[in-house]
């Protein structure tokens, strides 16, 4: 399955984001650690984003382009970049965030010498516009299955996950809150994920992001336990009690000022 035992594939599903993509991108091909592919999934944007990563991919060999023909959201685009991927490592970057230089490097030696399968980190806030809004999401120590259903506490940004050893794991094929199903699946097939403390990653807060509309994520975090998980209405019902305690009065303890 993975021709290569020191690439990463770092996935990036695009739509619409020509204002940010380019910098996304170049955060990734200039990591310090460079036995890497780029794999963007076009999710047949309407802007210049296509434009932009063409250009991009004639500078550099290592990006590749995936096109839908038509708009299918983020999660099969994602399962469709994972697909075409050749690395032994899978990470993902969303088209408007960023990473660190160091960040594959840091993740890949602590990967390799605590024995690790699945790996994040604590990741900055930026705004819109890409200032820095002097906060910083800190990872916990580490995540067990039960932990992490509780809420999803792996930045996606910062994620990756040892395909060589755990296979393959795609993200359920849903709109929104797909990244949390698929590193539930990591995290169930590894026995436990671990993080790095300092912050390698980005994350640019949109006005139209779904943490910001609360009744549109509690609709899809309900189905993540009702319709991925197959858990019954009740106890998908309380599942999302659990939910709303551990994200107010847990989750939230964990954005801190730098």
């Amino acid at each position: 399955m993975n021709k290569n035992p020191a690439l990463v594939s770092v996935i990036m599903p695009a739509f619409n984001s020509a204002g940010y993509i380019s910098g996304s991108v170049r955060s990734v091909l200039e990591q310090t650690y460079s036995d890497l592919e780029l794999i963007i999934v076009d999710d047949a944007s309407t802007d210049a984003t296509l434009a932009t990563i063409q250009g991009l991919a004639a500078e550099d060999s290592r990006l590749r382009i995936i096109r839908n023909k038509s708009n299918e959201g983020a999660g099969i685009s994602r399962n469709k970049g994972i697909e075409a991927a050749r690395g032994a490592f899978i990470a993902f970057l969303d088209d408007d965030d960023l990473w660190k230089p160091e960040k594959l490097e840091k993740q890949l030696k602590f990967m390799q010498e605590s024995q690790v399968k699945v790996c994040f980190s604590s990741y900055e806030l930026i705004s819109e516009k890409g200032e820095k809004l002097n906060r910083q999401v800190e990872a916990l120590p580490f995540l067990t299955y039960n932990k992490l259903l509780k809420s999803n506490y792996v930045g996606n940004l910062t994620g990756i996950y040892n395909a060589g050893e755990l296979g393959k794991i795609y993200a359920p094929e849903i709109r929104k809150r797909q990244d949390w199903g698929l590193w539930l699946e990591a995290v169930k097939k590894a026995g436990e994920a671990r993080s790095i403390k300092e912050p390698l990653a980005l994350y640019r807060v949109r006005r139209n992001s779904i943490s910001g509309n609360k009744i549109e994520m509690l609709r899809y975090n309900f189905n993540i336990y009702h319709k991925v998980l197959g858990f019954g209405f009740f106890k998908s019902i309380r599942c999302m009690l659990m939910f709303l305690k551990e994200h107010f009065f847990v989750k939230k303890r964990m954005e801190k000022a730098l």
